[in-house]
């Protein structure tokens, strides 16, 4: 391992020290000093790609209810490989910066085209939004240029009852419902967000590693807006690779980090005291706050002792056209 003095490395407001290099593979070695964890944070880099994303603000009468009808709407949709779209809580939206006054939450949907996300998007506020006690949905990307005409087919299960109106210059429908009426904007915006934004924890036991997985979530959300986690809990612990080596599949286990194929597979990036691996997975609306997400969330882990090293998945640079760094966002 060469060395390196910590003049060299900026690390999250001074707590993080770069210690060395390692001479074989070019990886940081960082030194958090408050718990003087020490760890790998591998020279590669997150590759990811473009969706489809629309945004959804909720509305509702009570926190209870916005989030009841964020995360029935978020429901089934951590990946693209199996799910019918990827969806996630983007955070709360307090009723000063809301339409109705009401206090909210915001959801984003991401799909491959713009014609598969509008069908989501109506599915999911059909289902789970318009059905749930006192919610309301209004477009949560107002400026975008490309509009999906999810209220104005919506408007249809009014019966004919329906009446268009407007709530603060936007255009809303007010469909009757045995509780009242049901509010939802005429039209959402989609645009082309980022998808795919990634890391590795690997780490000694399952219990280091969840916990560092924990602490990366919960940085990502506390100081990241924007960004989505749509795995469980924000936490992926299958992650996958493209194809299979037996099957004709889509996508299969990434045996490289699969503790128990260490002493099976030849190919495996696992060093023998590494025993668990989690991914974070992240979306947003834009690289920019997905890089930010990812630097949060790897500054979160290195403090945690047990975690051995934080590494990346990616293609080659052959999947998407986006790559961030792993030790360009630890030194943002």
């Amino acid at each position: 391992m060469s060395q390196g003095g910590p003049s060299e490395f900026k690390g999250s407001e001074n707590e993080i020290e770069l210690i060395g290099r390692k001479k074989e593979t070019g990886g940081l070695m960082v030194k958090h000093r408050q718990s003087g964890n020490v760890l790998e944070i591998v020279d590669t880099f997150a590759e990811m790609f473009p969706m489809w994303a629309g945004r959804v603000l909720i509305t509702a009468d009570d926190e209870k209810w916005a989030l009841t009808a964020a995360r029935a709407a978020t429901g089934f949709a951590t990946s693209i490989i199996m799910s019918p779209a990827e969806a996630g809580i983007e955070g709360a939206v307090p009723p000063d910066e809301t339409p109705d006054g009401r206090v909210g939450a915001i959801i984003q949907m991401y799909q491959r085209t713009r014609i598969e996300l509008k069908s989501q998007m109506i599915a999911r506020i059909s289902q789970c939004i318009l059905t749930c006690p006192t919610a309301a949905a209004f477009d949560g990307l107002p400026e975008a240029k490309r509009r999906l005409k999810v209220g104005r087919s919506l408007r249809l299960f009014g019966d004919g009852f329906q009446r268009k109106d407007e709530v603060k210059g936007r255009v809303i429908w007010r469909i009757p419902v045995m509780e009242g009426e049901f509010i939802v904007e005429d039209s959402f915006g989609a645009i082309q967000a980022v998808a795919g934004g990634n890391f590795l924890i690997l780490a000694e036991d399952r219990r280091s590693g969840l916990k560092a997985a924990e602490e990366a979530v919960e940085a990502i959300q506390r100081k990241v807006k924007g960004v989505i986690l749509s795995f469980p809990g924000g936490i992926c612990r299958s992650g996958s690779k493209v194809g299979s080596l037996k099957y004709k599949l889509p996508a299969s286990t990434n045996h490289p980090f699969c503790p128990t194929l260490k002493k099976v597979v030849q190919d495996s990036q696992l060093p023998d005291e590494v025993n668990a691996v989690y991914e974070i997975v992240i979306n947003g609306m834009g690289l920019d706050c997905v890089r930010a997400a990812m630097s949060e969330g790897v500054k979160a882990v290195i403090k945690v002792p047990g975690v051995v090293k934080v590494s990346a998945v990616n293609f080659g640079g052959k999947l998407g056209p986006y790559k961030v760094y792993l030790k360009e966002i630890v030194s943002l």
